[in-house]
């Protein structure tokens, strides 16, 4: 069967304008049949949620621009299904280690990215998507992002220039009939980045353009020579046979000004795991610059089913 993003969750469409990103644990010493048959309603409950959601946003905005994409971590898929198959590249993420720089692992067991134009509806899909799962689950990480000025990230350059455009977009993010049990699901990785915007507001501009790898105005790539050795667009990439590889960054800020706390949500899908962990590990074997003024807080892969897969989970066909 050919991919179909029809029956994909939103992971390459729009990065939206307010976005709540929110990794959920689930609570220590509740029956497993308990936690799996909550679990199967919830996927059920969604999609209905969902659904009423784009008609009543639609009454506001004229068109809805609700996105959704729902998933779980490896752990919560042994926990939840333990008796059938699991995404082949599904894995728990522990970290990557470089000479000098390291990218932290932290926990999780379900994964929700929401966005939409509109706040309000932002709010209310959260809001009603933990009517069902507060019992269950202990919050990790909630954090809103923001589309922030002609869709610069928060460091001032245009973000997502190399991605895949969204026409062209689908094939780099949903599994295909390399994992026939779970096409059109994909692979998410979700991490949080915290700046020293000090530090980084006081290099001149020429720098800044030669640690990122672009000019600040136009968006044009520099030449290699121009750029600092482990500038990010050289440290980022990740190659196979000579052959670079890409996927689908929907990355997007987030801050508290007033106490001082700005940073990056990086939000990466992938048709195949391996290709973003690779980037990951180039990024640290070559201190990527970001990585100079960056605090990274957390890390974890999880696994977005796709729609078809979710009404399966839902009928309770995933044991």
């Amino acid at each position: 069967m050919p991919l179909n993003p029809s029956k994909a969750q939103d992971v390459w469409k729009d990065i939206g304008h307010s976005v709540q990103f929110t990794v959920l644990k689930f609570k220590d010493g509740i029956d497993p049949k308990e936690l799996q048959e909550a679990i199967i309603a919830f996927a059920d409950r969604s999609q209905a949620i969902i659904r009423s959601l784009r008609i009543r946003d639609s009454q506001l905005t004229a068109a809805s621009g609700l996105k959704v994409a729902f998933g779980f971590s490896n752990h919560a898929w042994d926990l939840l299904f333990p008796n059938s198959p699991k995404p082949k590249e599904l894995e728990t993420f522990t970290g990557v280690k470089g000479p000098k720089y390291s990218m932290p692992a932290t926990g999780g067991d379900l994964f929700f990215h929401i966005r939409d134009d509109n706040e309000a509806t932002v709010y209310e899909c959260q809001t009603q998507f933990m009517k069902f799962l507060k019992d269950y689950t202990e919050v990790l990480d909630s954090t809103k992002g923001f589309r922030y000025f002609e869709g610069r990230a928060i460091i001032g350059f245009i973000d997502g220039t190399e991605a895949p455009a969204e026409e062209d977009a689908a094939p780099y993010a949903i599994i295909g009939d390399e994992d026939p049990d779970f096409e059109n699901g994909s692979y998410a990785f979700a991490q949080k980045w915290q700046h020293k915007m000090d530090v980084w507001n006081h290099m001149k501009t020429e720098a800044q353009e030669k640690a990122v790898g672009r000019e600040k105005f136009s968006d044009l790539e520099l030449e290699d020579e121009d750029k600092y050795k482990n500038a990010h667009n050289k440290a980022s990439q990740y190659e196979e046979d000579g052959d670079e590889k890409k996927i689908i960054r929907m990355n997007v800020p987030y801050s508290d000004p007033a106490r001082g706390i700005t940073g990056t949500y990086f939000m990466g899908y992938s048709r195949y795991w391996h290709i973003t962990k690779g980037m990951l590990q180039n990024m640290v074997d070559q201190s990527d610059f970001l990585l100079t003024f960056s605090t990274i807080l957390t890390g974890q892969l999880f696994f977005i089913p796709s729609r078809d897969t979710l009404a399966k989970i839902a009928d309770g066909e995933f044991q």
